[in-house]
């Protein structure tokens, strides 16, 4: 049994953090998909790629993963770096705006 231990990247509809905090341990999946002919859903006889396991920490997801035997690879996020803006959100509706609203 193969699996990955990973933190999340954020949704690209999501402008905040959330979510992204927890470590995951996703199984590699055994088998690839096969195509039901009749109505074209996908299917698989791999139960194991339907397990996803959350952890506070990338130590408890190896901890665990070594404890139970199971072989794993650690892939490190990419932290990006926060666009703060000085002003903010709020800046944009501001009463007291120096530069003319241009729209």
């Amino acid at each position: 049994m193969n699996a990955r231990i990973y933190q999340p990247a954020r949704n690209a509809m999501q402008s905040g953090q959330a979510k992204t905090k927890d470590w995951v341990l996703e199984f590699a999946p055994i088998s690839a998909r096969e195509v039901d002919p009749l109505m074209g859903w996908t299917s698989s006889d791999d139960t194991q790629s339907q397990v996803r396991i959350n952890f506070d920490s990338q130590a408890a997801a190896e901890k665990y993963a070594r404890d139970h035997g199971i072989d794993f690879v650690v892939c490190q996020p990419q932290k990006r770096t926060p666009v703060i803006r000085k002003g903010g959100y709020g800046e944009n509706f501001a009463t007291v705006r120096r530069a003319a609203w241009t729209h």
